[in-house]
């Protein structure tokens, strides 16, 4: 049996519900997607802060790279991405768009600017120079500051890191280390560098306990928070986009709407119906910026509605978003798996047994879809209960709590029996 056959089927669902019209006024099947971290979507954040260029241009690289973006805004995206490579003079990441295949070769383009980068890079370092003779300690270490920025403006890595260890060792208050480590992080943000991302966020958490303010911790936890959700850590990520929904400063990584976007997402596979409650249905940061997300507040609160079928219809609509997220993409298959076992285990939590055409009723599908949906995830373990075929009736057989406890610690104490006797073993020779 082809277990693969289910998430094709789904898929093909989707694909079906996006073509039916949908009631009410709002025609959100008809307008153009504009992907999460898009510069249109960024363009009214608040309090003036805009996302970082670096950020927006990475991510138009990865819309243009991927394969379900239409070819007609594939040619706004590469005009976008080399007006971004020009006005920055990204020599060096221009070389590697180049050898990606995602722009063609310029040679004029990238002798002009390797001159620009050379100019600006000797009037930088004359600059430290000037400082380190005539000047005191701040005004080096803004030098040298100036020189790590510019290497991060053109997408010299491994220059940038080196330039902001210099300048880290000629910084001493806590709060402007910390900024250089936020530099660290977008770097390996723009990047995907995820083992840079962590020893960053060490770094980070180990400053903190020299010292440091309350704004710098939240935006922290935010930073944290898209590291645990790019690695599949969705519950940890969770915790940190509910604990930093008062506080988001952040926008440099995205906008608040894009923020509450991820924090719904996680949430829903990783809260128990209690605390989604509390923590998400009834926030009122929530509630104020939801609205603005397609479909967003149906898959929400229709979920904790019971009301399935517009869950689904709602989830189909989001299914475009979440592929075409730079940061959720790897993880498309995983978390659409994890939202179905959500909602699949809420519809059964109520039942003994229930037939497979009330629940195939109940979410809008056909009795032979659900069968291959539910007997694939109870193959995997995900669902507690088995299907009588003859009966076209599901059965529920709910885990007994302090039966697995037991299990457990019988399990565990085995094993650190067995770790003694081994040791036993050694300490006697």
């Amino acid at each position: 049996m082809n277990l693969r056959v289910p998430d094709e089927a789904y898929f093909f669902y989707f694909s079906f519900l996006k073509q039916t019209p949908r009631p009410g006024p709002k025609k959100e099947a008809e307008t153009r997607f504009l992907p999460p971290n898009s510069v249109e979507s960024t363009m009214d954040v608040q309090d003036g802060t805009e996302q970082s260029q670096q950020l927006i241009l990475a991510n138009n690289v990865f819309l243009l790279k991927h394969p379900d973006v239409p070819d007609i805004e594939k040619v706004r995206l590469k005009d976008e991405v080399l007006n971004s490579v020009k006005s920055n003079d990204m020599t060096p990441y221009y070389e590697t768009l180049v050898a990606d295949k995602v722009v063609e070769l310029d040679q004029s383009l990238l002798d002009s600017m390797r001159a620009k980068n050379e100019d600006e890079i000797k009037k930088l370092d004359e600059k430290i120079a000037d400082a380190e003779e005539n000047l005191g300690e701040s005004e080096v270490r803004e030098a040298h500051l100036a020189k790590s920025l510019y290497y991060i403006q053109i997408g010299e890595k491994d220059k940038a890191l080196e330039q902001l260890k210099v300048t880290e060792s000629k910084t001493v208050a806590v709060g402007q280390k910390m900024d250089l480590v936020f530099y660290t992080l977008q770097i390996g943000l723009f990047y995907m560098d995820f083992d840079l991302i962590s020893k960053s966020i060490e770094k980070a958490k180990n400053l903190f306990e020299e010292g440091g303010d309350w704004e710098r911790k939240n935006r922290l936890k935010v930073y944290e928070g898209l590291y645990c959700m790019s690695t599949r850590n969705f519950k940890k990520a969770a915790n940190l986009f509910l604990d930093s929904i008062s506080t988001f400063t952040t926008y440099e990584l995205f906008s608040y709407d894009t923020f509450i976007f991820y924090t719904v997402l996680t949430s829903i596979i990783s809260l128990d119906r209690v605390s989604l409650k509390q923590k998400v249905v009834d926030a009122p940061e929530i509630l104020t910026v939801i609205g603005k997300v397609p479909y967003l507040s149906e898959f929400l609160n229709s979920l904790y509605d019971c009301q399935y079928k517009s869950f689904f219809l709602a989830f189909a609509g989001l299914t475009e978003q979440i592929k075409l997220d730079r940061y959720l993409h790897p993880h498309f298959r995983f978390y659409m798996r994890e939202v179905r076992t959500v909602v699949y285990s809420q519809f059964l939590e109520s039942y003994k047994s229930v037939t497979i055409e009330a629940m195939a009723k109940a979410f809008g599908v056909t009795v032979e879809f659900i069968d291959l949906e539910l007997s694939r995830f109870i193959a995997a373990g995900k669902l507690h209960c088995k299907i009588d075929k003859v009966a076209g009736v599901l059965e529920t057989n709910r885990p007994d709590a302090k039966n697995a406890l037991y299990q457990a610690t019988i399990k565990q104490g085995d094993f650190l029996l067995n770790r003694i006797q081994k040791l036993s073993r050694v300490i006697d020779l």
